[in-house]
């Protein structure tokens, strides 16, 4: 009979970099940031995307120092915890798993409209939007729930869904439909709603922080990966820079092969790609094109539960969450940390019943890992320099540059959770309320307020307790 609090090792290092490949997804990505960067820089800003790719793999790189001596479920809630202590790992889950449940219900309201796209056609708003949102978010709870061997198909299915959207199309259209030679991409930074170059800039580093998310998840299941120690660190870099390299490349692409003009209409839609594809490759790339998207998104949002459901076991494992969800079903598949996962994204979809609502989801969910990002950096840091932490035990040593990429690492991620938190309503958009443009403070403030005060009754109670134990020894 399985251990109650175990997971199974059934992963491979080919499996551990789908899934990283699935929740930072190419494809995601680039609908993330392509039109917002358009409009708001007016273009030049490929510089600013291959500047974000190479400080996060500043960051990765510690992730992997850390997942090479510490390959445990739960990632970098479980680091914090270890290395700092109870507290510390208390604050970085609720970060953690508030930040990637916004990732989740992100996913979960981009994906329903894409199957709905691809199912009934039009645009889903509203209700609807919500609607397909939740037939999405069933659908990842039935690859995770059945059993893993489905979910490593599905992660298949997805990588070879961002070879042929991504990779595929992207080479066609550089080689056959190009119209630019490769100084248009720096050209044009300024031209949008940012109001100088500088704020261009500035805004399209943080844009483009939104591409380069998720290759933590690899951490947070070392524990059903074989030789973890080795694997987990390869999967992390594999996968980031499997993912940066494709963004960069299909960026590009896209805009070398549309005129300056048309790119920015297209850009001021909900859809920027689609139409530049067809306009270019032709009409009957419509349909085909939406089945790989639509498929892209599943595979991520799928592998984005399996991610989220082993920080939250992890918690439950540590009595930082209800011992319930710690368990696992006989397969070693923590179900009810999966269920709770999908049940909080589905009520955070409700907020997509309101357009300012789920703007303030999406920039949360992007902020949060930037401060978890933040809070992992600067956690390895501390404990590398008070000597808690020795890197050299790990599996994977750096020696001497340890320390200058931690160092770089922490203060990239700092620089990025203010810029990307930083208000900015050419941004976000015009008219936009205060609340909204201040969401990530807003929201992490909140967050991290009633998490002390949870600490803090915690400890009057647990000291109430000891001294009415101590008065009924001494009676």
């Amino acid at each position: 009979m399985a251990k109650p609090h175990a997971l199974k090792r059934t992963l491979s290092v080919w499996n551990c970099f789908t899934l990283g490949f699935s929740v930072v997804s190419p494809v995601v990505g680039l609908y993330a940031i392509f039109g917002v960067q358009n409009l708001v820089t007016g273009g030049g800003w490929i510089a600013a995307l291959a500047l974000c790719l190479v400080m996060q793999m500043m960051v990765a790189t510690v992730y992997a120092e850390l997942s090479s001596q510490f390959p445990i479920a739960g990632g970098a809630y479980k680091w914090a915890r270890q290395l700092i202590g109870p507290r510390a790992g208390q604050y970085a889950g609720v970060i953690y798993v508030s930040s990637t449940i916004a990732m989740l219900t992100t996913t979960a309201y981009t994906g329903g409209m894409w199957l709905s796209a691809v199912f009934v056609g039009g645009n889903a708003q509203g209700v609807t939007a919500v609607i397909w949102g939740a037939v999405f978010l069933l659908i990842c709870t039935m690859v995770n729930l059945v059993d893993q061997s489905i979910f490593k198909v599905i992660n298949l299915l997805g990588v070879c869904a961002e070879v042929i959207g991504s990779i595929c199309v992207a080479l066609v259209l550089f080689f056959f439909f190009r119209m630019h030679p490769v100084s248009e991409l720096f050209q044009h930074l300024g031209t949008g709603l940012a109001p100088t170059d500088l704020a261009a800039f500035l805004a399209a580093v943080a844009i483009a922080g939104w591409a380069f998310i998720g290759f933590d998840a690899c951490s947070t299941i070392a524990e059903e990966a074989h030789n973890p120690e080795r694997m987990i660190p390869r999967a992390i870099f594999l996968s980031l820079c499997a993912v940066g390299s494709v963004v960069l490349f299909n960026s590009s692409s896209l805009m070398l092969s549309v005129d300056h003009d048309v790119l920015i209409e297209a850009s001021a839609t909900s859809d920027p790609i689609s139409p530049i594809i067809t306009s270019t490759i032709g009409a009957w790339a419509a349909k085909p094109f939406l089945a790989i998207v639509m498929t892209a998104f599943l595979s991520c949002g799928s592998s984005v539960v399996n991610y989220v459901s082993r920080i939250v076991f992890s918690m439950a494992r540590e009595g930082n969450m209800p011992a319930p969800l710690s368990r696992v079903t006989k397969h070693r598949i923590p179900r009810n940390a999966i269920l709770t996962t999908i049940s909080l994204s589905g009520l955070g979809l409700l907020f997509g019943l309101n357009d300012g609502a789920v703007a303030t989801i999406i920039a949360f969910g992007t902020g949060g890992l930037y401060a978890m990002f933040s809070m992992t950096t600067g956690v390895g840091l501390y404990a590398r320099l008070t000597g808690r932490w020795n890197p050299a035990l790990g599996a994977l040593k750096l020696g001497g540059w340890g320390l200058a990429i931690n160092t770089v690492a922490f203060c990239w991620a700092m620089f990025e959770l203010i810029n990307i938190a930083w208000p900015r309503e050419y941004v976000v958009a015009a008219g936009a309320p205060w609340w909204q443009l201040w969401a990530v403070p807003l929201v992490l403030g909140s967050i991290l307020s009633v998490t002390t005060l949870h600490i803090l009754i915690n400890n009057k109670r647990r000291g109430t307790k000891n001294e009415t134990q101590k008065a009924s020894q001494q009676v």
